[in-house]
């Protein structure tokens, strides 16, 4: 049995941790920019993020479309439940957090440009929802941070404390 996920697998997983850092890191250095530069990083933040749904979107479909690889040793049962729904969370997570904040532009009668199409308006502007819907966004993506941090951490402790092959499966 293969011990691996499949190259699309692995490159998708990777391609998708790069865009969540690319559209958190154009949030968090978004204040570092000039003014002029402001909307141009807004909008790549947008970018980046609705790359991720679609990305995370395309990956579920793969995860049923190949078996997971078995871990060598086996984990015992509770840690591959808990390996489970972390992963479920994660992709949770990264469908909800650009949900969320689409819904937010829409609701604030911003525009989205995907790719320098600008995409249409779905919703009527309800400014007043638009900060309910910002601060859920937010909440989501700090909760984002000590998720991808716990899967991280998780993967490396296999990897050097546990000596098994949890990491390998998914590196490239």
């Amino acid at each position: 049995m293969k011990n691996r996920y499949s190259l699309l697998q692995i490159s998708l997983h990777w391609l998708t941790l790069l865009m969540i850092v690319l559209a958190y890191g154009a949030m968090l250095g978004r204040d570092y920019f000039p003014d002029d530069y402001r909307a141009l990083v807004r909008q790549l933040h947008y970018n980046f993020g609705l790359s991720v749904w679609v990305l995370v979107f395309i990956r579920i479909l793969l995860r049923h479309r190949f078996r997971t690889p078995p871990i060598t040793p086996p984990l015992p049962r509770w840690q591959a439940h808990v390996a489970t729904l972390t992963h479920w969370l994660l992709y949770l997570l990264f469908l909800a957090l650009p949900t969320l904040g689409f819904l937010t532009v829409q609701f604030a009668g911003r525009s989205i440009y995907l790719l320098g199409w600008e995409l249409p308006q779905l919703v009527p502007a309800h400014p007043e929802w638009r900060s309910g819907l910002r601060n859920t966004h937010e909440l989501v993506a700090n909760i984002g941070y000590y998720l991808v941090a716990l899967h991280a951490l998780a993967a490396l402790f296999h990897h050097y404390f546990m000596k098994d092959d949890t990491l390998k499966r998914m590196l490239p």
